[in-house]
């Protein structure tokens, strides 16, 4: 089950055994290509890009899981959990500011498909690359290592 808001980007795999199932809570956030397997992923959590979380792993709420962490079976991680490395441990409590920047990054996907569902049309496709072809603009959403630089 995907919850409301939930964020499952590009070559993710999300997965389970029969009868147990894969659930990301509303506004969770699963980075590229990583693999839930019969798991929980709680409210507003983040999963870090590789990242593989295993069968009956509990993922507490607003927690951050970072990227190609292994998390194994059958473990329940309390929320707001900093988890790394592999096989993943907890090592800090996720702070407000951490979980104020999850949170908007994972707006901005949602406002990404919402402009996209507001203006799509069916297009025929380019011969050739348009000369004059516009980039896309940046927003002012930065990683979490630019934060902090800019904040200190």
């Amino acid at each position: 089950m995907i919850g409301d808001g939930a964020n499952v980007q590009d070559n993710c795999i999300v997965h389970s055994f029969p009868g147990r199932d894969a659930v990301v809570e509303t506004d969770g956030h699963i980075g590229h290509g990583a693999i839930l397997h019969g798991c929980t992923v709680g409210r507003n959590a983040l999963v870090g890009m590789n990242a593989v979380i295993m069968d009956g792993v509990e993922l507490g709420a607003e927690s951050i899981v970072g990227a190609q962490a292994f998390l194994r079976g059958e473990t329940v991680i309390p929320p707001r959990s900093m988890v790394v490395g592999s096989p993943a441990k907890v090592i800090r409590e996720v702070s407000e500011k951490e979980i104020a920047w999850k949170t908007r990054g994972t707006a901005e996907y949602q406002q990404l498909a919402r402009d996209c569902l507001a203006g799509l049309t069916p297009v025929e496709p380019l011969k050739a690359v348009e000369a004059d072809r516009p980039g896309m603009a940046a927003s002012d959403v930065v990683s979490i290592q630019e934060a902090r630089r800019t904040s200190s």
